[in-house]
């Protein structure tokens, strides 16, 4: 009877565990390597990771791609093409 007692006791305790913590978004803006490591752990198994964590994931992400900063491509140096040629002119009468 001592060993069903100490063995529910223990079930109980091992499924109340505290579950990840999970890294802020603010955290994984800041660190793109780690976001990257995430996304891929999110990708890999969505359920192993977490919803909340996979959620801050998807944050992060968009915030990244959206941020308000200029694209690093705003003064690119890149001329636009040069006009196309003008066609030569057209010759009188039937060919």
């Amino acid at each position: 009877m001592n060993r069903l007692l100490a063995l529910t006791v223990a079930l109980t305790l091992a499924a109340c565990s505290k579950p990840d913590p999970v890294e802020s978004v603010e955290s994984l803006v800041a660190n793109p390597e780690r976001l990257k490591e995430l996304r891929a752990a999110c990708k890999a198994d969505h359920a192993k990771a977490g919803d909340a964590q996979c959620n801050a994931v998807a944050e992060a992400t968009r915030q990244r791609f959206m941020r308000p900063t200029p694209s690093p491509y705003a003064n690119d140096p890149v001329k636009p093409p040069p006009p196309p040629a003008s066609p030569p002119a057209a010759k009188d009468g039937p060919p």
